[in-house]
């Protein structure tokens, strides 16, 4: 069995990676990496946690536990910093090592430590053992179009996440009273998965966040032009995978089926005025867009079946 250990376990991000560990039949969680946390059982992130897990170390500790798979749940910076066991998986889940241009790394994370392989297991699967996992949004839009990219050159891309994308630190744009009752746009024009998503398409795309009045979720809505056959093209790409579900022609994907799990769903639908194709993604942002994502890859990395300790389904199976 393959031992993982979990950097920065305390984040959002973190603590869904560990739910995922904890289930995974291949793995066993020997570290449970948190400066905050350093010195505590791990009931202190949670009390349903029992005494058989390992108490929290701090980060380079737990980097240092001679793992098969670290999982990196770390800020940009520190991830940055990170230097990687010459024989270990490493899956990051920032975004520090997502961009291969210096220039763009640079202006969008502060630094350039250099380009992991990308890892979107449907779309662009990583090789080698450091994985860079996909953002969350950038996930939604390259599920939607990422099959698409030979029979497009542009398209516009208007997404929603819930708060928890934003992570767990506090901060005014995620207090309830700003996010209760609300919808709002933000980083127009200027968000970091952008070049994310532009690097992987081969261009760039117009695409606009927004702040959803929920904890978890995520749904893209992609407009483009196109004649080709895209419900073929994108049923094809997914014809084999348990991850990504193409849903019936006229049914459109919802957050609620997608919540709490590391699916994602995608309908096609077309616009009878303008000719217009839309491609709809949902997928949750803790789950196929950040921990059920690493997991999957850390699984492929590994040669091991890519579902094995992942969500997939909701309420009804």
């Amino acid at each position: 069995m393959a031992t993982a250990a979990i950097l920065g376990c305390a984040g959002y991000a973190g603590q869904e990676t560990l739910d995922r560990v904890l289930a995974h039949p291949g793995l066993e969680l020997i570290a449970l990496g948190s400066d905050s946390l350093a010195g505590r059982e791990a009931g202190a992130l949670d009390p349903r946690l029992n005494g058989s897990l390992p108490a929290f170390t701090p980060n380079d500790e737990a980097a240092a536990s001679g793992a098969d798979v670290l999982f990196l749940c770390l800020d940009n910076a520190d991830a940055a910093a990170f230097e990687p066991p010459a024989d270990a998986v490493v899956v990051d889940l920032s975004g520090a090592h997502r961009l291969a241009d210096p220039e763009l790394a640079i202006a969008w994370y502060g630094s350039a430590p250099g380009a992991w392989s990308y890892g979107l297991p449907e779309v662009h699967p990583a090789e080698g053992r450091l994985i860079a996992n996909p953002g969350c949004y950038a996930t939604a839009a390259l599920l939607a179009l990422g099959p698409l990219a030979g029979v497009i050159d542009s398209a516009v891309v208007d997404a929603k996440s819930g708060v928890s994308g934003a992570g767990r630190s506090l901060k005014p744009s995620s207090h309830a009273g700003f996010v209760l009752e609300n919808l709002s746009p933000y980083a127009i024009g200027a968000h970091r998965h952008a070049p994310e998503i532009a690097q992987t398409l081969g261009f760039a795309v117009c695409f606009v966040p927004h702040l959803l009045p929920v904890r978890r979720g995520l749904l893209a809505t992609c407009y483009l032009q196109t004649d080709a056959d895209v419900r073929g093209l994108l049923a094809e790409a997914y014809a084999g995978s348990h991850v990504v579900r193409m849903l019936p022609d006229g049914t459109a994907p919802e957050l609620a089926r997608v919540q709490a799990t590391d699916t994602a769903e995608i309908g096609v639908f077309t616009d009878g005025a303008t000719g217009t194709t839309i491609v709809i993604c949902a997928l949750d942002n803790l789950g196929k867009g950040a921990a059920g994502q690493a997991v999957q890859n850390a699984n492929l990395a590994l040669g091991v079946d890519e579902t094995l300790g992942l969500r997939l389904h909701g309420v009804l199976v």
